[in-house]
């Protein structure tokens, strides 16, 4: 292990590992020296960021539960980053999508951590870093289940810290506000045509109105925060949210 690749030995899995601030994460672990797993939904996008890092490529549904404890959870490093948005009135949100979305953004880190602690104890060394959000923090309309996972995630990984703690584990949230990702590019497509006004109008008005900076967040900014918890500057760095989130947070 050097300073230059303070991961080198180290594995680490990234879920929603195939495109956005997944991929992002996986590049950046595997240029710190970690054979990188990259799991995602679509296996074939997870093959070609798993062979462009020299890591390996999972397929696999996060939202299939008995399929998330039978993954090989043997990892130093575990970034829960899968997710999905659904953008609905409370009373007209679809139960079966308020279900689907916390099974993915809840329950499946829950199983997934539960599955990797083991083996962090073991080696006496790990890393939880949880791709949360600035809706972690705050709360906004018709975004109830997406909220829900979030803050759910929150507090799931605060008590990660505390159990960790005696055996070498840190647990931590990593909160953007909007990133330039696949999933946010298809929510500014959505609102423009819904409110009748231009994608730049909606980044303008809509998604950076909250926000002291106004711009959206690179996905490699996240990462970089990523592995900056995983490195030995943060070890004491533990049971936090970094909010990453142009000043949203500070009104």
């Amino acid at each position: 292990m050097t300073n230059e690749q303070p991961l080198a030995g180290r594995r680490a899995l990234v879920t929603g590992g195939a495109s956005g601030i997944g991929r992002a994460c996986a590049v950046r672990l595997a240029e710190a020296g970690a054979h990188v797993v990259v799991l995602d939904r679509d296996g074939d996008a997870a093959r070609r960021v798993a062979d462009g890092i020299g890591g390996t490529a999972v397929a696999a549904d996060l939202t299939d539960l008995a399929g998330v404890d039978a993954l090989d959870l043997d990892v130093d490093v575990l970034v829960n980053n899968a997710g999905r948005q659904h953008v609905a009135p409370l009373h007209e949100f679809p139960t079966e999508v308020f279900s689907a979305i916390l099974r993915l953004m809840l329950e499946a880190p829950f199983r997934l951590v539960r599955g990797a602690l083991p083996h962090m104890y073991g080696r006496g060394w790990g890393r939880v870093v949880n791709i949360s959000s600035v809706h972690g923090l705050r709360a906004s309309p018709y975004k109830s289940a997406y909220v829900t996972a979030k803050h759910g995630l929150e507090g799931l990984s605060k008590v990660v810290a505390l159990e960790g703690a005696p055996h070498g584990v840190t647990s931590n949230c990593v909160n953007p506000a909007y990133v330039r990702t696949p999933l946010v590019e298809g929510q500014i497509a959505d609102q423009a045509r819904a409110h009748g006004l231009s994608e730049d109008e909606v980044v303008e008005r809509v998604m950076l109105a909250p926000a002291a900076v106004k711009r959206l967040i690179e996905p490699v900014e996240v990462a970089d925060a990523v592995l900056w918890l995983c490195s030995p500057a943060a070890q004491s760095v533990t049971g936090t949210s970094l909010a990453m989130d142009g000043g949203w947070s500070a009104h």
